[in-house]
C-alpha cells in the first residue's frame, strides 16, 4: 500500500510540473503577454528637431515658438482651440440642469474653490499663455502653448503665479528643439499636483508615477509596460479620451480598462460574472496614496491666523502640511482603502449660484447609479470633505478672490480678510454678495483609476465576502452572500444543502443495496 501511495504522489507531482510547464509557455500567447510587449515598444520622434532653422532663431517669448510650430504643423492649433484642455469648458446635458457649459469656468470644487478672479495663480496649468482675466483671447493661436505638451527635455517649467507663461528661466529653443510625443512628465506637471500640491486631489495621481515601481502601478512601472498617459488617454486631432467627473457629467469619452482587457478578462468564470456589476479599479486598486499622503479634509474656516502679524505653517512629523494661515486646517491620508459606490458614468455638477440647503452637506458633484441600472457597476472612489465659505442669506457657495495681484484687491492670502475676499470674488462671477457669510460642510467624489496593482495583491473574496468589516459594507441594493443576513434566503440555502445530501445519502443507498441485491442473484 505504501509503495502504491507514493508512486501516485510521484504521478501526481510529475503532472503538475508538466502542467505548470505548459501553462507557462502558453502565457507568452495571452493577451496580457501580447500588451505587454506592445508597450515594451517605445516610439521615437521620426524626425531630430534640433536641425530645424526656424527653431534655431533666438526665441525671445514663447509666442514665437508656437509661431515656429505652426509654420509647419499647421491647423495643430486650430485643433487645440477646440478642446477641453484650451477652453476648460464644454457642452455637456446634466440631469435636472439641461444642455449648459461646464467646467473650470463655472465648476466649484471644495479644494481652492475655483479660478474666477484667481487666474494669475490657477491658471499655471493652462495650456496657453497669458489667461490673467476673463478678458483672455481664446482665438489667439499664438497663445497655444506647445511646449506644454510635447516638450521632451524635462526642462520646460511654468511660473508661479505666471498665468500660463514659462518661467523666465526656460531655455525656449533648447526645449522647442527637444519635442516629442507627450510622456508622463508632460501630463503630470499638471495632473499630479492639482489643488495646490503633490496628490493633494485624486489620490492616485502623484508624482511618485514619473518613475514608479510595480508595487506602486503595474502599468506605469519603469519595471513593467513602462506606460505613458497617452497609451490610454490616446487623442485624434488633439481631442483627449478621458474625462474628469470634477468637470464632467456625461458618459462619453472615457477610457475603459476593456479597451486592452476585453470584457472579460480571467480564466476563471465566476470572475468574469463580476464585471458585469463590478469595475475592474474595484478589485485591481485595494489602495490608494501608496506612497505620498492626499488630503481627505480641508476647513478654510480655520485660516487666518497669524504669529506676530505674519502668516505660518504647521507640518506633521513627515512634513506635511497640516495647517496654513493662508488655506486654514487639513486632513491627509495614505495607503487609503477607497469607498464604493454605485456608478454609471454620468454625475451632477453644483454650478456658481446653485442655491443650497445649509443645514445639510453639500455634495457637490454626486454620482448616479443603483443596482438596477443596467450601466451601473461598483466603482472605487476618494471623497474629499471640506468646510468652506458660503453666502448665509443668498444660499449658495461663495467663490472667494484668493489670490492678489496689487495692494487692495480683496485677495485673502495677502489680506486675510473673508468679507472683502467673498466681496471681490462675487463680483468676478456677476453674482450678488450679501455682507454676511458662514462656513459650510461641502463633499466630492473622485473616482479611482490610477495605481493599479498585481493581480496577487488585488481584493480577495473575503475581503468582500464578510459580515464584518467588508469593503463592500456600504454598497446597498442586492444581496451579497457572505455579507447579509436574510432568514428566508439562509433557510431556503440550508433546506437546499440538507435535501442535496439527503439525495446523496438516498441515492447511494439504493446504489448499494441493489449492488447487493445482484450478488446474491449471482
Amino acid at each position: 500500500m505504501k509503495r502504491i501511495f507514493i508512486s501516485l504522489l510521484a504521478l501526481g507531482v510529475f503532472v503538475g510540473l508538466v502542467t505548470t510547464a505548459l501553462h507557462n509557455n502558453s502565457t507568452e500567447n495571452t493577451p496580457l503577454a501580447k500588451l505587454n510587449e506592445q508597450y515594451a515598444r517605445k516610439t521615437k520622434p521620426s524626425v531630430d528637431h534640433s536641425l530645424f532653422a526656424e527653431l534655431k532663431k533666438k526665441f525671445t517669448k514663447p509666442q514665437q515658438v508656437t509661431a515656429a510650430c505652426i509654420s509647419c504643423h499647421n491647423g495643430r492649433a486650430v485643433e487645440v482651440m477646440q478642446s477641453t484642455h484650451w477652453n476648460w469648458e464644454r457642452t455637456e446635458y446634466i440631469a435636472g440642469k439641461g444642455i449648459r457649459p461646464l467646467g473650470k469656468r463655472n465648476v466649484l470644487n471644495n479644494f481652492c474653490i475655483g479660478i474666477s478672479g484667481n487666474e494669475q495663480s490657477c491658471n499655471r496649468c493652462h495650456i496657453g499663455y497669458g489667461y490673467s482675466n476673463a478678458s483672455f483671447n481664446f482665438k489667439d493661436s499664438l497663445n497655444v502653448d506647445c511646449l506644454a505638451c510635447h516638450d521632451n527635455s524635462a526642462t520646460y517649467v511654468k511660473a508661479i503665479d505666471g498665468a500660463g507663461m514659462p518661467d523666465p528661466s526656460v531655455n525656449l529653443n533648447y526645449a522647442a528643439q527637444h519635442v516629442g510625443k507627450p510622456d508622463r512628465t508632460n501630463c503630470g506637471t499638471c495632473h499630479f499636483f492639482g489643488g495646490g500640491g503633490n496628490n493633494v486631489k485624486h489620490g492616485d495621481l502623484e508624482q511618485a508615477l514619473f518613475d514608479p515601481s510595480r508595487d506602486v502601478d503595474v502599468h506605469m512601472a519603469s519595471d513593467g509596460p513602462d506606460m505613458e498617459c497617452v497609451d490610454c488617454h490616446t487623442a485624434q486631432k488633439h481631442q483627449m479620451l478621458g474625462k474628469m467627473y470634477s468637470v464632467s457629467s456625461m458618459n462619453r469619452n472615457r477610457v475603459q480598462c476593456e479597451q486592452c482587457h476585453s470584457a472579460m478578462p480571467h480564466e476563471s468564470d465566476i470572475l468574469n460574472e463580476h464585471t458585469y456589476k463590478i469595475a475592474c479599479q474595484t478589485c485591481h486598486i485595494p489602495l490608494y496614496a501608496k506612497v505620498n499622503p492626499t488630503k481627505l479634509h480641508w476647513d478654510w474656516s480655520t485660516a487666518g491666523k497669524l504669529r506676530d502679524g505674519q502668516p505660518y505653517e504647521e507640518k506633521d512629523s513627515a512634513g506635511t502640511d497640516v495647517y496654513m494661515s493662508i488655506k486654514g486646517s487639513f486632513v491627509w491620508g495614505k495607503n487609503l482603502r477607497p469607498d464604493y459606490i454605485w456608478f454609471n458614468g454620468t454625475a451632477s455638477h453644483y454650478l456658481v449660484g446653485d442655491t443650497i440647503d445649509p443645514t445639510k452637506s453639500v455634495m457637490l458633484n454626486p454620482l448616479f447609479g443603483n443596482y438596477d441600472d443596467p450601466d451601473s457597476k461598483i466603482y472605487p472612489v476618494k471623497i474629499h470633505r471640506a468646510n468652506q465659505i458660503y453666502d448665509m442669506r443668498n444660499r449658495y457657495l461663495i467663490q472667494p478672490k484668493t489670490v492678489s495681484t496689487k495692494a487692495g484687491d480683496g485677495g485673502y492670502w495677502k489680506e486675510f480678510n473673508w468679507g472683502r475676499a467673498a466681496e471681490e470674488g462675487m463680483k468676478q462671477i456677476h453674482l450678488p454678495y450679501s455682507g454676511k457669510y458662514g462656513f459650510i460642510e461641502t463633499e466630492m467624489y473622485w473616482p479611482i483609476n490610477h495605481m493599479v496593482s498585481s493581480k496577487d495583491k488585488a481584493v480577495q473574496c473575503t475581503d468582500c465576502h464578510r459580515r464584518n468589516n467588508g469593503r463592500l459594507a456600504n454598497v446597498g441594493g442586492f444581496y451579497m452572500p457572505g455579507r447579509d443576513y436574510n432568514p428566508l434566503v439562509e433557510h431556503l440555502g440550508v433546506g437546499v444543502l440538507v435535501l442535496t445530501l439527503a439525495g446523496v445519502f438516498l441515492h447511494g443507498s439504493v446504489r448499494l443495496a441493489v449492488s447487493r441485491k445482484r450478488k446474491k442473484v449471482k
